[in-house]
């Protein structure tokens, strides 16, 4: 029960501490529009938005990953001989088959 009027008590305090030290309501139109420097929105927020960037950052962190596999491979490798060459092998053609997927839907064009 101690507990919970401890927790309470921080709780109403913190809201105490925010609600003294916060922002105050804005005083002019500007000041209260929903934007970072209270400027004019260049765009509807409900236009088409295009994914592309997205989508080659999560194919540079799949290729950054390959990498990631490959530096211990090339450790291992000539202790584990043909059998981890083809595991590579395997490996990097299910990456293969990713960035050709990637090149054929035209996520590498930036127009």
């Amino acid at each position: 029960m101690l507990t919970i009027g401890l927790i309470t008590g921080w709780i109403a305090l913190a809201a105490a501490i925010a609600l003294w030290l916060g922002p105050r309501a804005a005083s002019t139109a500007p000041q209260a529009a929903p934007f970072l420097g209270g400027g004019t929105p260049e765009t509807h927020a409900w236009q088409r938005y295009h994914f592309r960037p997205y989508t080659m950052a999560l194919l540079f962190i799949a290729f950054e990953m390959e990498m990631m596999f490959m530096y211990p491979w090339a450790v291992v490798f000539v202790s584990e001989g043909i059998k981890a060459l083809a595991e590579m092998g395997m490996f990097l053609a299910i990456l293969s088959v990713g960035i050709l997927y990637g090149w054929r839907e035209g996520v590498f064009r930036w127009q």
